[in-house]
């Protein structure tokens, strides 16, 4: 199961409690190849995002909570749910998952 996840369809980037990212899998690493790709790894998050989001982030990583939203750009969908990880019961740093999602898709309620 080590390094599941280099192996799916979705960007999966991490950094620590101060910014630094400390891992891309590929698929993160194709995403944003324009802007480095896994040259990012050693790289701080914050830095990485323009405002609004960059002070999004920097609050994100101060007092932990999670983000997570939708975008479109240019025609594709994307979840982007970004998280804290923790590390012996304290925050980490940050987790962020980019799914790209179908143009329509099912949305079932469960009972």
């Amino acid at each position: 199961m080590e390094n599941w996840e280099e192996n799916v369809n979705f960007a999966v980037t991490v950094c620590d409690g101060e910014g630094k990212i400390l891992k891309m899998n590929e698929k993160a690493g194709a995403t944003f190849k324009k802007n480095g790709g896994k040259e990012l790894v050693g790289a701080n998050l914050v830095d990485c995002h323009p405002e609004p989001s960059k002070s999004k982030v920097k609050k994100m990583l101060e007092a932990p909570y999670t983000n997570a939203y939708t975008i479109e750009k240019n025609g594709v969908k994307k979840l982007i749910y970004q998280t804290p990880w923790y590390k012996d019961g304290q925050p980490a740093g940050l987790v962020e998952l980019s799914l790209e999602l179908p143009a329509s898709m099912p949305h079932f309620v469960r009972k």
